[in-house]
């Protein structure tokens, strides 16, 4: 399954390590100093131009964190991958055993 992004971005879903919300999160000078030298490393991707609202961190089958913003608000973005809507189809994106 993709997590949806907004902007025609997607992302696997095996791929998410967490959402969060941005106004939550960045008081923390910990969560700051992350997303900086994420930036600086060239690992993070803008989804749009409005205002973030939050960010996904997901990690590449290389291993690699990738970091994306997005105008979503995190809950937005946790349901959309709580939600299966394939679940109980017989459909090739079910690919569940």
């Amino acid at each position: 399954m993709y997590l949806y992004m907004g902007q025609q971005v997607m992302v696997p879903e095996e791929d998410l390590v967490g959402i969060f919300d941005l106004d939550n999160t960045t008081w923390s000078h910990r969560t700051r100093a992350f997303l900086d030298r994420a930036e600086e490393e060239g690992r993070v991707i803008s989804v749009g131009e409005d205002l973030p609202r939050s960010f996904i961190l997901c990690e590449t089958e290389e291993g690699e964190e990738v970091v994306f913003l997005s105008q979503l608000s995190a809950t937005t973005l946790a349901k959309r991958a709580e939600s299966n809507p394939w679940t109980g189809l017989d459909s090739p994106m079910n690919n569940e055993k």
